[in-house]
């Protein structure tokens, strides 16, 4: 380690030589991947490729068969501030089948932070409403999440994880089957957290009003990266060589689409 190393910040994640596999299936082959503090990383790859069980590791989901992994300069076997982190995962029904509304939910987005027997205090309130306001729902907090669209019920999980006020949001697909104007909110939410100092690992499939915050793509292609960097053109695109040209909309989990021509 030089003298230089030592200057640098350690890093918000850092999971290195991670071997995984899933359902005794390999799917991981000695990965590594760093983020560090401020960045907006997206994890882009085929369908089983291997991304969202490298984000599973990272959040202590998926025990990996090799490899460590530290959060915040901590090993994840230590780690226990996970106020820290705020985890949206793939879509699905925000209510759970339980008739709460929109509040309720985003509520329970502060329980890391003062405990289930922790008092509701109005710190607490204060970040449940900051929170609403911060993914345009504010005028819904006390509707039952059943009677909101599947791209409002998405943004009522991104404002779950905001409420506990986290240094890193981690999100699974959070765009997936979303209306656009929900995309274009969840966008501009995630370009306010990025403004306060925040950071961000994504697994993406595409990235629509996401790819301008980008600040740094991983592809992720049979259990391994394969590049770490600018936002690359899918297979079939041409694009500048300094791959300053995006296509935002591209699939980017179409099956092959990272293999050589």
């Amino acid at each position: 380690m030089t003298a230089t190393d030592l200057d640098l910040p350690e890093p918000v994640v850092a999971a290195e030589g991670i071997v995984a596999a899933y359902g005794g299936r390999p799917v991981l082959h000695g990965v590594t991947l760093r983020v560090a503090a401020g960045e907006v990383v997206a994890i882009l790859g085929a369908n089983g490729s291997g991304k969202s069980t490298l984000t599973r590791s990272v959040l202590g989901l998926l025990q990996p068969r090799r490899g460590e992994i530290r959060l915040f300069g901590t090993p994840l076997r230590r780690f226990r501030d996970w106020h820290r982190i705020g985890y949206v995962p793939q879509r699905l029904d925000a209510g759970g089948g339980v008739p709460a509304t929109v509040r309720e939910v985003v509520a329970s987005g502060r329980l890391a932070r003062r405990g289930f027997l922790g008092r509701n205090r109005p710190a607490d309130r204060e970040a449940v409403s900051a929170a609403l306001a911060d993914v345009g729902l504010t005028d819904r907090a006390g509707d039952p999440v059943r009677t909101l669209s599947g791209g409002q019920q998405q943004r009522v999980l991104i404002a779950r994880a905001l409420a506990g006020e986290p240094d890193l949001l981690v999100l699974d697909e959070p765009t997936a089957g979303v209306d656009a104007a929900s995309q274009e909110a969840f966008a501009a939410t995630l370009h306010r957290f990025v403004g306060r100092g925040g950071t961000v690992l994504l697994v993406a499939h595409e990235l629509g009003p996401l790819a301008p915050l980008i600040s740094r793509a991983v592809v992720v292609h049979h259990g391994e990266i394969v590049h770490s960097g600018p936002v690359p053109e899918p297979a079939g695109h041409h694009a500048a060589p300094d791959h300053d040209h995006v296509h935002p909309h591209a699939p980017y989990d179409r099956p092959g689409i990272w293999d050589a021509p």
